[in-house]
């Protein structure tokens, strides 16, 4: 059972929500809240598996209620999902940096809203189709971050290989196949490249490969 916690002040997009995860037989709203405070005490209270948080409201936005949530070691198993409109893109890297797992708009389509709890919930990053284009806008534009490059040294070969790999959006199996390695082989790979560069999951690998330079946005 995915359990989930859903924040957001606006009272109608939440209910809608709510109504949706409640008729899927895998996964449980185990609690819905109006504010960034509220939402960071049901969260701690519930511990769910998700987080599904807006990324404007009142008090405590999602950007910061993400980063609470990613510096609480007791907090580790939570993924957290941000709910953006088109025109708020510009915080989607803060947001992963401060520790998101993935984005979603709020005009999905129920079908892909479904589908991304679930690959939310497997760990596996998540990013929508705009989000992704902006983000890439962003790394093409800024300096490399010097520190990253220091953290890449770190890496064996095949550990960049396979985080390189992550950041192009493949799953492990995906990777397994790209690098002519077993699943599990792969995805030890990924979780001894996350354990190196303190990543909370691959969401903050895909920051660290562009960071790095390890994977270069086309057009740079």
């Amino acid at each position: 059972m995915i359990r989930v916690v859903l924040v957001d002040d606006q009272p109608l997009l939440r209910s809608g929500f709510r109504a949706l995860l409640d008729l899927e037989d895998d996964i449980e709203v185990v609690a819905e809240a109006g504010d960034g405070v509220e939402g960071l005490a049901l969260v701690r209270e519930h511990l769910p598996d998700i987080a599904i948080i807006d990324i404007q409201m009142p008090v405590v936005d999602g950007i910061e209620a993400t980063r609470r949530i990613a510096a609480d070691p007791a907090l580790a198993g939570v993924h957290v999902v941000i709910l953006t409109n088109y025109g708020l893109d510009e915080y989607v890297f803060d947001a992963l940096r401060a520790g998101a797992a993935g984005f979603l708009v709020k005009d999905i389509v129920p079908e892909d809203f479904l589908h991304a709890v679930r690959v939310a919930a497997r760990g596996d990053a998540l990013l929508a189709p705009s989000v992704t284009r902006r983000l890439i806008d962003r790394f093409v534009t800024q300096p490399l971050h010097t520190g990253a490059e220091v953290e890449l040294e770190e890496l064996t070969n095949r550990e960049r290989e396979a985080v390189a790999l992550v950041a192009q959006g493949l799953s492990n199996d995906q990777i397994a196949g790209r690098m002519m390695i077993s699943p599990m082989t792969a995805k030890t790979h990924v979780n001894r490249a996350m354990a190196k560069l303190h990543a909370r999951d691959r969401a903050q690998l895909v920051v660290f490969a562009y960071e790095s330079g390890l994977v270069t946005p086309r057009g740079r």
